[in-house]
Order: structure tokens, then sequence, then C-alpha cells
């Protein structure tokens, strides 16, 4: 068995009265991958900030130490700081990027792994190889060049993982760093964290998707409510095990009894016709979406999915093409005249567009919705609270209270406060772009059940997603898109994700 080079013992963090973490304990081993998993807030980001050293513990202790660190073992520390943590070899990469948008990629790399004094000089050519080779190690085909502001989400945790590579971290925790990434680079990631492994490195690996952590992780520590509940060999524990583990109970279905799909005939409540937009890359896309109707779309990364929607939402209006709305041809040159429309759209950036992190749970939760919780012009505050706290029991918002500001929300929270805002305006169309990203299993869970359940009031759904058990699961139809086009469309009863792959790379 390998050297513990990573311990954290009976470690305790409150915030305003709040018990994050209640005494954690569990080990991190060289040469394994080491699953963490837990709902959102079980405490597994708070974890996150004390390993690093951007939290203090209130109590307990980490020990670090083994013959991958260089320090002697055992060695006993109440707290790290950022700096001492990356000089132990603690790295990790967040599923928010935390890339400096007007440095290129290179100089983004080389803040994390370039030493030496101010006045140093700098091999710029030697810079760039450097970065174009972690780039490639870490699956990614990006140019050094490019500023970081212009990358998507992906590539920016493409970036992220490249330069804890060059980092040459040997404790390297992962937050969620599949979230917004393909399949085919998915499958370089593990390729990557199968050779950090092979060579001794610990990989703290948390997600949600279970599925991965049962192909790549040698062993589970299951957080909830602040404690871990236990650790166990991956091979020892079944997937209905593991989430009862992590929420308390049994999730039994977590793609919920589907209503009868809509007839054929139905009318279209949102159609797409040859819709072109040059400035994002859509081109000729042509979709119709029946009152009922859950459509799927599918594709791999930098296919145009997210671009679509936001074509069809007037955030990039379209340039040309139609987009009927119950069969009228309407213009859409931004997000109010959407939602004039009746449609609603939560983004895959829940930070950047999804919520206001400084706002309060009951205002991100109304802010679509304003003339609904004001009289008079006046916003109402108790009405707007009252509706609020309706969604936080509705979708198990964990907050303090209605009042908490979103940015002391977990992730997975965010998520559903993002979902909240869309459903309090009674959208007719709604697109959701990858809305169970960063959620947990059991939440995830209630989020297909509010899904189906808008779909059988009637509400056409667009759904955009990297998984494709989830589009299979819920979808009526699945659209597939390739180079900025839909490339076509599959029935849900029959469709399989070998067709949507194969589809998706021109097969």
């Amino acid at each position: 068995m390998s050297t513990p080079v990573l311990e954290v013992v009976a470690v305790r963090k409150a915030f305003a009265g709040v018990q994050a973490l209640a005494g954690v304990s569990f080990d991190v081993r060289a040469g394994e991958v080491h699953a963490l998993v837990g709902e959102n807030g079980a405490g597994k980001s708070t974890l996150i900030r004390i390993m690093t050293g951007a939290e203090t513990p209130d109590a307990g202790t980490l020990l670090v130490g083994g013959p991958s660190t260089g320090l002697r073992a055992g060695r006993s520390l109440s707290a790290l700081d950022p700096a001492s943590a990356r000089a132990m070899g603690i790295a990790a990469i967040y599923q928010q990027p935390s890339l400096f948008p007007d440095l290129t990629v290179a100089e983004n790399i080389a803040l994390a792994i370039e030493t030496g004094g101010l006045w140093r000089r700098v091999n710029r050519r030697a810079r760039v190889d450097r970065a174009r080779d972690l780039l490639e190690r870490a699956g990614a085909s990006i140019d050094p060049a490019r500023l970081a502001a212009t990358l998507s989400l992906p590539e920016q945790q493409l970036v992220e993982i490249a330069r804890a590579i060059g980092a040459d971290a040997r404790i390297m925790i992962m937050d969620e760093p599949t979230a917004s990434l393909g399949d085919h680079e998915v499958r370089r990631l593990f390729s990557v964290i199968r050779s950090l492994r092979d060579a001794g490195s610990a990989v703290i690996y948390i997600s949600h998707r279970l599925d991965e952590v049962f192909e790549i992780a040698n062993r589970v520590t299951v957080l909830r409510d602040g404690a871990a509940i236990a650790t166990r060999q991956i091979a020892d524990v079944d997937r209905a095990g593991l989430i009862a583990m992590m929420v308390g109970r049994e999730v039994t279905q977590m793609y919920p009894k589907r209503h009868e799909a809509p007839a054929a005939t139905s009318s279209a409540a949102l159609e797409l016709v040859r819709v072109t937009n040059p400035a994002s890359g859509v081109r000729d896309a042509s979709l119709s979406i029946a009152r009922g109707e859950i459509v799927g779309l599918a594709g791999l990364v930098g296919c145009g999915r997210s671009e679509l929607a936001e074509t069809i939402f007037g955030l990039t209006p379209a340039r040309s093409g139609e987009i009927r709305i119950d069969g009228a041809v309407v213009r859409i040159d931004s997000p109010a005249q959407a939602i004039a429309h009746g449609m609603g759209y939560v983004p895959k950036d829940r930070r950047q567009n999804g919520v206001v992190p400084e706002m309060t749970v009951t205002q991100n939760t109304g802010l679509a919705s304003l003339k609904a919780v004001s009289r008079a012009g006046l916003i109402r505050p108790a009405i707007e609270r009252r509706a609020a706290e309706g969604f936080i029991g509705q979708l198990r918002i964990k907050t303090p209270s209605a009042s908490a500001t979103v940015d002391t929300l977990s992730g997975g929270n965010q998520q559903k406060v993002a979902l909240a805002r869309w459903l309090m305006t009674d959208p007719r169309v709604l697109i959701l772009d990858e809305p169970t990203q960063g959620v947990d299993v059991g939440a995830k869970a209630e989020i297909h059940a509010t899904i189906v359940d808008l779909a059988a009031r009637g509400v056409a759904i667009l759904l955009i997603s990297s998984e494709l058990p989830e589009l299979l699961g819920l979808c009526d139809r699945v659209a597939v898109m390739r180079a900025g086009t839909i490339c076509g469309v599959l029935p849900g009863a029959t469709a399989t994700a070998p067709a949507l792959l194969a589809m998706a790379v021109g097969q």
C-alpha cells in the first residue's frame, strides 16, 4: 500500500454559524486517484479551499509528507497559505477557470510555472513552445498566442489543466474538470490523469458524474452535511450504494417516466428555418420544437450548440433565416424581445451570465419577472421573497436564507438559482444549456423531474447537454450539431449514444 501524501484530520469549519465541515478525516495516497463526492453543500468546496491554503480551518490538522513531497512524513500543519501549498506540490483545477483575460494563453501558463526575479530575461519563444507542449499533453489544440478572453469555457478549462501539469504538482485537485468538456476531450483528460497516477502523483477527483468516478478512481470518500460518511475502494461499492451514501436516501428514478410524446402533427412552439449567424459560426440551422416536447441538442465541443442558443435568445442576433414562435415569424434582436415572446434561457456559464453573484437569492430569482413582483412600478420585497422561497423548496437550494448572496452558495446551488429565475417567468419556450452541470445526483434527479413536469404542462424545451445519458433519458428527439449546423435529428426512443457520436463526427 502506498504512502499517504496528504491526510486531513478532524477538520472543522463554520461560516456565520453554518457548519460547513464537521470533523472531516481522510487521506490521499501516492499513485492513486481519490474521488471526493457529495451533494452540493456537502462541504467539498470548503475542503478544497483549506487544502489549497485559501481558507483556514477552525480546528483539525493537515498532515503533508511522504516521499512525493520531499518533506518528512507526517508534518502537521494547522493551516496552509496558497504559496506554501504550491511549494508543497499542491495544485487545483477549479470548475470555474481563473485565467487573466488580457494575457495570452502562454502568459497565463507561464504565471504558474516560471520562476526567477522581477528583472529576469524572458525567452518568449521557449515560453510559447513550452505552452504548446503542455496544451498538447492536456489534449488541447489551442494557439498559445491567443488571448484568454477569446477562449470558450471548455478551452479555458483545458488551459487550466495544462497549467497544472506544467507546475509538476504532486497532489492535484480536480474540481469538476469535465463539466464543460466533450467526450473526446474527456478521453484525453483521463489519459493524462492515468499518466499522472502512474508517475506517482496523487489526484483528488471531484465530480457529480458518477460514471467517471467508477471509471477513473481507485478509492472514493463520500461527504454529506459536512461530514465524511465513508471511504471505500471503488471496487467495493456500486452506483446505487454510492448515491444512497451521498444523499442519505435512495434515488430510484434518475430519469422520470415521460408523459406521452407530442403527436407529429402538434403545432411548433419554436421553429428555426435556416437560421444563420456568421459572427458565432451558426449556419443554416433548422429545427422545430412542439408544445410539450423536449428536444435535445448534442454535439462535440465547438460544434455551435451554445452559440445557437445565444442566437435564438437574441444575445447574438441572427443575420438571416427565420425564427417562428407559434407559427408567427418574429424578430429577436435582444433578450428583452425573447422574454416578451415567452422565452427563457438558462446559460451554461452561470457565474458570467446565469446569476449576479453579489445579489441575493431573492433578487436573482425575481430578476426576469420584475413586473410580477412589483406594484405601481415598485418592487414588493415580501412578494419577491415568497416567490423565491417557493423555488428554494422546490429545487432544494441549500442556502442559509433567501437573503443570502448567491456568491456564498456552492456552484450547484448557484445553478439552481439560475434555473429558478426562468421558471418564475412561466415560459412557453425554455432553452436549457447544461442545466445539471455541477449539480449533485439528488438535485439532478429533481431538475430532471422539473423538466418533465414543464413539458407535461406544454412548455417547449430545448435541452443542450454534454451528457448523452441525460439526452437519451429525457428527450423525445435529439438533434445533432456539427460545424455550426444541425446535421440530423433522431427519435429519442431509438437513438443510441454510438449513433449520436457517429453523427457528431460526420460518420
